[in-house]
């Protein structure tokens, strides 16, 4: 077992690739009582094209199937439901769908051996069957229809809708009513056996452990299976221009929702974690709470809640957001633009980023407290390709000249849109 260790936060890693391909992590913490385990494959939303391992044709599947596959392997051949067994516990336990993995957890203080039986019980043995296929697109069919509805999500899919031209990401992870009529048992299966693989998959565990008994404990539950070859993703051929500036609905809303994009491109994996620093210190620059953007709009009163600042990228796409409520977008968006040129042509302030860049290390040390940040921190980073140990290493090398590339590389008008909401 690999021990990685970081001095800085006194924070170990246990790490080990098994005979069959599941990667195991565990970051133990004495002392604390809450433990924590996610069990995720590398299999999002996005992956609706690709080839088996050992077959030529190309595979295509209705947009969902992911999200619906989640949804289905709670259900057991015993007529039990894998939620309610850990519930009766008294372990949270839940299960989520991003563009990029799949994961199922549960968090506890007590029960942890008999709720990880369940965990990797359910996990590893699907059950479809035509009917119970059926009675679920009932279900996610209403989940889909209530998304419709809220505002903020509408708001999000729209800016993307803005900034791609073909990628999946663009497109909701629980697909549509349409998409998913067309979802069968064997659809299911076929991806289930693909990608929930255990060379596809990864688990974190932390908590008050004991790596190598935890380990021998984790390889007592898996089931045999050998480790299949690599998944040929196919992802269409995306252009670096955006679809259109603008896209603006009406909503049942009290105050106008807006969500700023700028569309950017995926960049090497030891490339990733520097950039992505550099633009969130940049994005706390021109529109943190303690920035002059965010103080003038606030005191103008278009603004009275500091916006959620995010970059997003995986596989073949990445984006910045800035996301909020305001009395006026358009003026937010025109003085950010200003302020972004404006930066352009002026020295990055020194004490400014020296100040920013402490927060947001400070930042990082702090999700170091939360078993449940902590893991699953390190499963998205890990589908990323990427330790999440290295934000806290990589922060100390970032020096002002590679934020003014960064903001002059990145911060493109031509790449950026606007998504409205309005009343």
């Amino acid at each position: 077992m690999q021990i990685i260790e970081n001095l800085k936060i006194k924070e170990k890693l246990y790490i080990e690739k098994l005979e069959n391909g599941l990667t195991v992590m565990i970051i133990p913490k004495k002392g604390i009582q809450k433990k924590y385990v996610i069990w995720g494959t590398n299999y999002g939303s996005n992956d609706n094209k690709f080839v088996v391992p050992g077959e030529q044709e190309e595979t295509e599947v209705p947009k969902g199937v992911a999200h619906f596959l989640e949804h289905k392997l709670f259900e057991q051949e015993n007529g039990t439901n894998s939620l309610d067994v850990l519930t009766a516990l008294g372990v949270e336990a839940n299960a989520y769908t991003t563009n990029d993995h799949t994961a199922y957890l549960f968090e506890c203080t007590e029960n942890f051996e008999p709720a990880l039986d369940e965990l990797m019980d359910y996990v590893q043995h699907p059950y479809f069957t035509d009917e119970n296929v059926e009675k679920e697109k009932g279900i996610i069919g209403q989940e889909i229809m209530m998304y419709d509805d809220y505002p903020e999500w509408k708001v999000y899919l729209n800016a993307l809708e803005a900034m791609y031209h073909e990628h999946p990401v663009k497109l909701d992870i629980t697909g549509t009513i349409e998409t998913i009529s067309h979802i069968d048992k064997e659809i299911l299966y076929k991806c289930y056996n693909t990608f929930y693989n255990p060379s596809n998959m990864a688990m974190v565990l932390c908590g008050d452990f004991e790596p190598e008994q935890l380990l021998q404990e984790i390889k007592k539950r898996l089931i045999k299976k050998e480790a299949s070859g690599n998944i040929k993703r196919i992802m269409p051929q995306e252009k670096e221009e955006i679809v259109k500036e603008k896209i603006e609905q009406k909503m049942d809303v009290s105050q106008p929702l807006f969500v700023i994009g700028i569309k950017d491109k995926l960049v090497e994996p030891q490339e990733r974690v520097k950039k992505h620093i550099a633009i969130e210190i940049l994005l706390n620059m021109i529109f943190g709470k303690s920035s002059k953007l965010y103080k003038e709009l606030y005191n103008d009163g278009i603004l009275f809640v500091t916006p959620s600042l995010d970059y997003e990228y995986s596989r073949g796409y990445a984006h910045i957001l800035i996301s909020g409520q305001s009395t006026d977008p358009e003026k937010v968006y025109d003085k950010f633009k200003k302020t972004v040129e404006e930066m352009k042509q002026s020295k990055i302030d020194l004490q400014e980023f020296n100040r920013i860049k402490k927060t947001i290390y400070g930042d990082y040390v702090k999700e170091y407290n939360s078993t449940a940040d902590i893991a699953r921190m390190f499963l998205a980073d890990f589908f990323k390709g990427i330790n999440s140990f290295d934000y806290l290493e990589e922060i100390m090398t970032i020096n002002e000249q590679y934020v003014q590339q960064i903001l002059k590389n990145i911060f493109v008008e031509q790449k950026m849109i606007i998504s409205v909401i309005k009343k």
